[in-house]
């Protein structure tokens, strides 16, 4: 956002809040200092990802994602599909992509795993490129880390949002930028496609583990 000089005394100034950001990776441990422009609350409102629901521009939660990796099979051999068996069973999670394949077709289900596939594999890279390592996982898993997951992709507003918790994971600006590479090397519309179907999918395990609170996203 660009600050704007005022011409004249007649008016006050907005407040604008600019804050140093200074992010330390160093022997496993984070220090993030938040850096962003204050802004009003109309334009606080406006700010939505892509595919919908709102921004979140703090210190993601590395550890949490290291988990999610750890519990899909590593940085070198990810698999999503892996990832949900592990949190939920394998029972639980056929189940669900029952669920979703009657209600999406296997094509989009399909894509919606291979999305999100690529989504841990250019957000590893991207990490990496920006001198980003990853802490050691946080102590989740099973029901706990699918637990987690929800929290950290729920919005201010109750609402769990795929794009929400992709900033959490990796940040707003690495989440962009995993998003134009995904465009490149699959599509917009994949790209859609796996934020739409997670924001169901997600809303689906928050209600089987009982987090009655969650609400639908509106792309779903």
């Amino acid at each position: 956002m660009k600050a704007t000089m005022m011409k004249t005394n007649t008016m006050k100034p907005k407040a604008l809040l600019l804050a140093a950001t200074v992010v330390v990776f160093s022997a496993g441990s984070i220090l993030a200092v938040a850096a962003e422009y204050s802004m009003e609350p109309q334009q606080q409102q406006s700010a939505m990802n892509m595919f919908g629901g709102a921004i979140y521009t703090g210190e993601p939660a590395l550890a949490v994602t290291a988990a999610l990796v750890k519990a899909g099979g590593g940085a070198d051999n990810f698999s999503f599909a892996n990832a949900l068996v592990a949190m939920l069973g394998e029972e639980t999670v056929n189940a669900e992509v029952a669920k979703l394949t009657k209600q999406y077709g296997e094509d989009e289900v399909n894509t919606f795993l291979s999305g999100m596939d690529m989504v841990i594999e250019f957000s590893l890279e991207r990490a990496s490129e920006a001198g980003i390592s990853m802490p050691e996982p946080a102590d989740l898993m099973g029901v706990e880390l699918a637990k987690a997951l929800v929290k950290a992709g729920t919005a201010p507003d109750g609402t769990f949002w795929s794009g929400y918790l992709f900033d959490k994971a990796v940040s707003n600006k690495l989440h962009n930028q995993v998003m134009a590479d995904i465009h490149a090397k699959a599509s917009y519309e994949e790209d859609k496609v796996t934020h739409k179907i997670l924001n169901q999918a997600m809303y689906d395990i928050a209600q089987a583990l009982e987090m009655k609170n969650v609400k639908l996203a509106d792309l779903h």
